[in-house]
């Protein structure tokens, strides 16, 4: 999937997939809740645009984005709160605009503890129903499960 068109790295923490956009030519901005990471992505990446936000802000103007990155940012949200988080997603994208999600695969909705606060896991199942509610055709899919850690998945979709 091509990307055309500005990119969100949604909860960009210190700003290195936001670099890494960048570095492959792509316009690119970070966005964080948390100060501290945005100061970080700043001072690791000055030449960059990053800003303390949330992905329901109403400064992301409708249809302005080729492409959102929610790395294991939307992880935090709740079943309540992410439905509103992929609707404000899918505002902001153009038509044919590509979303990638990464989160963890588990029980769906099922709270666990994490380093910055609870966390839930998603099924990949789950998560594709909730973004095809939201305006979302789902395109691939991506799970893996490593030793000793948590199961991880990511899922790419377009905005229809």
């Amino acid at each position: 999937m091509g990307i055309r068109g500005p990119i969100l790295d949604a909860g960009c923490g210190p700003g290195h997939w936001t670099a890494f956009l960048a570095d492959r030519g792509h316009e690119v901005e970070g966005v964080d809740l948390v100060p501290e990471f945005v100061e970080v992505a700043i001072r690791r990446h000055p030449h960059l645009s990053y800003r303390v936000g949330s992905l329901s802000d109403p400064v992301i103007a409708e249809a302005s984005l080729g492409g959102v990155l929610a790395w294991y940012s939307l992880i935090h949200a709740d079943a309540e709160e992410l439905p509103v988080l992929l609707r404000a997603i899918r505002r902001g994208l153009k038509e044919g605009g590509g979303l990638l999600v990464g989160f963890f695969d588990g029980a769906h909705g099922e709270p666990f503890p994490h380093a910055v606060t609870t966390a839930y896991y998603w099924s990949v199942d789950g998560m594709a129903r909730l973004l095809e509610r939201e305006g979302f055709a789902v395109v691939d899919s991506d799970a893996r499960v490593q030793d000793g850690r948590r199961p991880h998945a990511s899922l790419s979709a377009v905005a229809v």
